[in-house]
């Protein structure tokens, strides 16, 4: 078996990112890591993120660091990887990629405790780099530049110290002095020795400072002071002039500033009232913003509250640090302040924000400062606050995230064309079900019903020169109406159009005139309101028609072609006239190109499953250029011309050419490419889009060409960086349609269907999926589908929250301290003053926001919820009491046939995994289903001893994985009777499937189990499992033999058991071969066979077997932790797999990744990457140069044009 693999959502989880002038100019950009991408992403003029570059580098990114040289206009990123090498990119905006500056190979790759990497450190003006392992290593690179100003690095220069754990490493802002880094270190090297573990209790941890002399070029220590054994994070203080120099160490409830030769400052952060006081708080991620008479820092809290720090200062003696509450966002990996007023707040889970600042903390609020800093007898006094609305900060984008993917399911539960994707993502109070469906995400501006069905609709502009568009012109069966756009829409009798027949055609004709084509023949209105009417010959009619500004074509009944053009005087002059063989199906004409009078190519489709090209050049006018035969007779056409471009997007020179498409009866989009030159049709592609025809209409994207195709669904074909994409739009059947442009709305389609006319917008270009959200209530675990309802039956539990009774006690009892004002504190006085209303202060702090209140670690909070995916309304929502929280889930129809169809969840009590994991008790819930599947009731539970964490139906009754022991239940009154066990497994059980009577039992440490269930013996046997240890995140049944499993290191593979061995297992009568047969080392008698493997490089969470589109081949799709989707298809020909492997071998030797890290390692990075085919590395094909596109297509005796067919067919067969 060949897999094909193929990312279809890039990950959404942000590892770290850094802003900076990647581009150059004034802009700002943003670079982000996700796992193994890297984005580029920009700020628009409306304050939307747009991304200019996503690129996949096949290795982990662990940090990013940006710096700028001195007197030069943009930035370098430097990039810490798994690689084992430092690379140095820098921003191509020609090409639109990251170019390799510099690779320096230092160590080995993997993430490594002693190989640099995790750490990344940059001197502020940009003279060195330090690269930072978490254990014993660092070296620092010098960076310069040479005569001709390109950036040169030194060879590295060593900072190494054994038995040294690094935290945080920074670079200290020391103006043109030699540059200074600084660490917070441990050395347990004590620790190691010491036996009974008092070394380990007195380790302390230091802040060390290490100078880079640059006349000496050596690194050496210059000064070690202890500091609190909380720190876990530096921010550089801007020094050299702009500030006093030094850092600020972020420990455990304090901010400490540290300079040498300085006394400590140090200040308390505030903390939440309702926090319990065993809890610290720490400062997880820090900004800086600096102008030139002032700076100050940004610091957010684990709890997701944001302070700002101020230091006051005089030279370089620092006076006073504040502490002062700014605003609370949820918590963040990475926060970037741009110089443009904006805040990227890239989250830790789930949606990323862009916020603007609407001031900047200038307001009274809380504070917490050095100088009022008190000692008591306990250690310093803790400064209380309470979170408020955003008051400096406004939300003005939003970057969707899926991550984490804890589990995933594909349904077709709205009987729409494609199945949809519902996946529960996030954690706490932002946890959502997010439905996923493949397409783009439209935004409807408008919708206003019609006084018929319309049969069609235009735009038009009154002038070339206009902006916008005028007139909005749709036609019925006997009458047209034409709309007059302004503030409003409304009808319009003055505008010169006939209003009495249907229209065939409204369109801009020269500079300011206006063309309407109706049956009867040709009405040009001049622009000071002269008509002019041609009428048709005798009998005949107009029945299609195909225009651009200057040229028209015309098809009477019968097959007869007449050819008008635009004179000088704006007349309009019938040319030439041509017979067809029969009946004209469709035509287009090309629009005119640049600086020419007149298009040259006609394309004709006619019913006898022809389209030709014919010429319409004054020399051989109406001549047949080229004859295309097509599948079935053609709909619609239209000729698209793509602009000559050099260094477009994707970096490549692409001459102008013409495509001609073409929307064939049988519901088939076929494209070709036009040579300029002769007419002559090449490289021709189709693909199936719905059952109906599709319609072909131009429309404009991000000022480019683009086209709709509207099938059973509307599509979009439009090129986003270099690649050309035929997407669905997420929007329901419509007929025909128009692009459209008015002040509110400058890039706009509006369509009919039915009675309407609608007015809307595309959303995110190049995302695969749209999402609908539906908002849970606390990490969801797992999900099941009650079958015919078609509900959805969702798991979440949460640890150290407090459930959602004692969360309503704890608010009302707050509002009530705040109301009595008994805590004398002025802030919540001012809460107050905005509305006592219980309802206004439920919505000034969502929770999605705030997060929950945190109790003790052992405390659970979670329920199970019913839930109707059509409206997205909770129908039933049960908290579990008493500390019990929800790990699995099934639906369960038992043999007894009184209730039906049963839910079964399994539970456990007081679940702690440290000190020790221990759990106080396990249950098995039995629910039954109550008023038609929309409620549940509970029937029964019953204690077990560890916790369930596998359920599944087997045979009319139930199997549970509880601990290490297999179990089978049978229903009784009061209780679960067990009827069957089986006590060998090795560990713990976490995933069970079955099939006929086999079940695929998956352990948590030991890969998968095959057992048997021997009915008349009612015993439970285990027959082969696997001979390699897996960690298992994720398990799918594939067949008979076979199963799909994924590991917590983000591998994927599939086990088969030999056909041999399954035969025999299965012929076996009695059983006893098995019984008897002993495996070697306590195993089972048989081993299982690895099939595929291949590494992700992230972590997956679940997998399933399902087909994406109608007619398309099924795969397995994954989800990950990072909150990427992708698939893996199975090939179907040799050939494929040939090419294919050619193509990805090619790759790695002409496109080695990003950074550094060898390909095929990294697809290999725990086992053999096998009989798979990485289609995200073939996928970068088109963004290579031309010449290396031609040379890999040479070596594999096809043209470029033949690879990138091979590339669009792949992906259509999955998405």
């Amino acid at each position: 078996m060949y897999l094909y693999s193929l990312t279809l959502q890039r990950a959404g989880g942000i590892v770290c990112a850094t802003n900076g002038n990647f581009v150059g100019g004034k802009t700002q950009e943003i670079v982000v890591a996700r796992g193994k991408n890297l984005d580029l992403l920009r700020p628009d003029e409306s304050g939307k993120l747009q991304t200019l570059l996503s690129v996949d580098v096949f290795g982990a990114i662990r940090s990013l660091a940006q710096f700028r040289l001195t007197g030069s206009q943009k930035d370098y990123l430097v990039v810490g990887s798994d690689s084992g090498r430092l690379v140095i990119l820098e921003y191509s905006r020609e090409h639109n990629m990251f170019h390799k500056v510099h690779q320096e190979t230092f160590g080995k790759s993997g993430c490594r405790r002693i190989v640099p990497g995790q750490f990344l450190a940059v001197d502020p003006k940009g003279r060195a780099v330090m690269v930072a392992a978490c254990e014993k290593q660092k070296l620092v690179y010098v960076l310069n530049r040479d005569a001709a100003a390109r950036l040169t690095i030194s060879s590295p220069l060593e900072a190494h110290k054994s038995h040294t754990i690094t935290y945080s490493v920074v670079g200290v802002d020391c103006g043109f002095d030699n540059p200074i880094f600084a660490s917070i270190e441990l050395d347990y090297s004590e620790s190691d020795l010491d036996p009974t573990g008092q070394a380990a209790a007195d380790a302390q941890k230091h802040l060390t400072f290490y100078e880079l002399d640059l006349g000496l070029n050596h690194v050496s220590r210059k000064w070690s002071e202890p500091v609190d054994n909380g720190a876990n994070l530096l921010v550089t203080v801007p020094g050299g002039g702009d500030g006093p120099s030094g850092v600020l160490v972020c420990a455990e409830n304090f901010v400490i500033y540290k300079n040498q030769g300085h006394p400590d400052v140090r200040a308390v952060i505030p903390r939440h009232t309702d926090l319990p006081a065993e809890r610290g708080v720490l400062v997880v991620s820090a900004a800086t913003h600096r102008q030139k008479s002032m700076f100050f820092f940004l610091l957010q809290t684990e709890y997701g509250d944001i302070f700002k720090v101020t230091l006051e200062h005089e030279g370089d003696r620092v006076t006073e640090l504040k502490i002062k509450y700014f605003d609370t966002i949820p918590v963040t990996t990475s926060m970037c302040v741009l110089k443009t007023g904006f805040l990227f707040a890239a989250s830790e889970f789930g949606n990323h924000a862009l916020y603007q600042f609407q001031a900047i903390g200038e307001a009274e609020d809380i504070e917490a400062s050095s100088a009022t800093l008190m000692e008591t007898d306990e250690g310093f006094q803790p400064v209380f606050f309470q979170p408020r609305g955003l008051k400096n900060l406004v939300r003005i984008d939003l970057v969707e995230s899926l991550m984490p993917i804890m589990d995933m399911k594909i349904l077709n539960l709205f009987e729409e064309e494609t199945p949809q994707v519902f996946t529960l993502c996030g954690r706490g109070p932002r946890s959502s079900l997010r439905i996923l469906r493949p397409g783009l995400a439209i935004n409807e501006m408008a919708v206003s019903q019609l006084p018929g069905t319309p049969s069609a609709v235009w735009t038009v502009k009154k002038n070339i020169n206009d902006e916008f568009d005028a007139y909005i012109v749709v036609s019925f069966v006997n009458a047209t109406l034409v709309l007059s756009i302004g503030e409003t829409i409304e009808e319009v009798s003055d505008s010169g159009f006939l209003d009495t027949t249907p229209s065939l055609s409204v369109s801009l004709l020269g500079d300011e005139s206006l063309m309407q084509v109706h049956p009867n023949g040709i009405r040009h209105i001049r622009e000071d309101g002269r008509i002019n009417e041609w009428k048709t010959p005798g009998k005949k009619t107009i029945v299609k028609v195909g225009s651009n500004r200057l040229q028209v074509v015309i098809a009477l009944s019968g097959g007869e072609l007449i050819y008008f053009e635009m004179d000088l005087t704006g007349q309009l002059m019938e040319v030439e006239k041509h017979e067809m063989p029969g009946d004209v199906a469709c035509l287009d004409i090309a629009p005119v190109p640049e600086g020419r009078q007149r298009s040259r190519f006609l394309a004709v489709g006619s019913y006898d499953n022809t389209i030709r090209i014919l010429s319409l050049d004054p020399d051989d006018c109406m001549q047949i250029l080229s004859v295309q035969s097509v599948s079935s007779p053609p709909e619609s056409l239209l000729l698209l011309e793509v602009m000559a471009s050099t260094g477009g997007e994707d970096g490549a020179d692409h001459p102008a050419s013409v495509f001609l498409n073409a929307g064939l009866q049988n519901g088939v989009l076929f494209r070709t490419v036009v040579d300029m030159v002769t007419g002559q049709l090449s490289d021709t592609r189709s693909r199936f889009l719905g059952l109906r025809a599709p319609k072909l209409f131009s429309a404009t994207v991000r000022g480019r060409q683009a086209m709709l195709c509207l099938s059973s669904r509307p599509w979009l074909g439009y090129i986003h960086q270099g690649h050309f994409l035929l997407t669905p739009l997420s929007y329901e059947a419509l007929e025909y349609a128009a692009s459209f442009s008015s002040d509110q709305c400058a890039e706009g389609v509006v369509a009919v269907a039915n009675e309407a006319l609608r007015i809307f917008t595309v959303e995110r270009l190049g995302e695969t999926f749209n999402e609908t959200v539906v908002p849970l209530r606390y990490t969801p675990r797992k999900f099941v589908l009650l079958p015919k309802r078609k509900h959805l039956i969702v798991i979440e539990s949460d640890q150290g929250a407090f459930t959602a009774e004692e969360r309503e006690a704890a608010r009302k009892e707050c509002l009530e301290a705040a109301g009595m004002g008994e805590n004398g504190n002025a802030n919540n006085g001012e809460q107050m003053e905005n509305g006592d209303g219980d309802d206004e202060k439920e919505d000034a702090l969502p929770d999605e926001q705030y997060g929950y209140p945190k109790a003790e670690s052992d405390r659970w909070a979670s329920c199970i919820r019913v839930l109707d995916p059509k409206t997205g309304n909770t129908t039933c929502l049960l908290e579990l009491q008493d500390n019990e929280a929800a790990f699995s889930i099934c639906t369960v129809n038992f043999h007894d046939k009184e209730y039906g169809t049963l839910l079964a969840v399994g539970t456990a009590k007081g679940l702690q995994f440290w000190p020790k994991r221990t759990v106080a008790a396990g249950f098995i819930h039995i629910y039954r289903f109550v008023e038609e599947g929309k409620s549940l009731e509970l029937l029964h539970k019953t204690q077990v001893e560890g916790v369930p964490l596998a359920l599944h139906q087997f045979q009319g009754r139930l199997l549970a994985g509880i601990g290490p022991v297999l179990r089978l239940y049978d229903l009784g009154k009061r209780r679960l009777l067990r009827k069957c066990e089986n006590k060998l497994f090795p560990h713990t059980i976490v995933s069970i499937n079955t099939y006929r009577d086999r079940i695929y039992v998956g352990d948590i440490q030991e890969s998968f189990h095959y057992c048997k269930y021997r009915r008349d013996e009612n015993q439970l046997y285990i027959f082969a499992d696997d001979s390699v240890p897996r960690w298992l995140t994720a398990a799918h049944h594939i067949d008979f033999d076979t199963m799909a499993g994924a590991d917590k290191f983000g591998n994927i593979y599939f086990v088969r058991l030999p056909q041999d061995l399954s035969d025999e297992i299965e012929e076996d009568p009695t059983g006893g071969k098995i019984k008897w047969e002993q495996g070697k080392l306590n195993g089972a008698p048989n081993k299982v066979e690895e099939i595929v493997q291949f590494h992700i490089g992230d972590v997956v969470t679940c997998l399933q077997k399902a087909s994406l589109i109608p007619g398309g081949g099924e795969c397995v799709i994954y989800g990950t932790v990072m909150g990427s989707v992708g698939a893996l298809l199975p090939f179907i020909s040799r050939e494929d797999v040939d090419f294919f492997s050619h193509l990805e071998m090619h790759m790695r030797q002409e496109h080695p990744p990003l950074c550094g890290r060898d390909h095929m390692a990294f697809r290999s990075a725990y086992f053999p990457v096998k009989d798979v085919i990485d289609g995200d590395l073939c996928e970068q094909f088109p963004t290579l140069p031309p010449d290396l596109q031609r040379k890999i297509a040479d070596e594999l005796d096809r043209t470029p044009g033949e690879i990138l067919k091979k590339l669009e067919d792949a992906r259509n067969k999955i998405i």
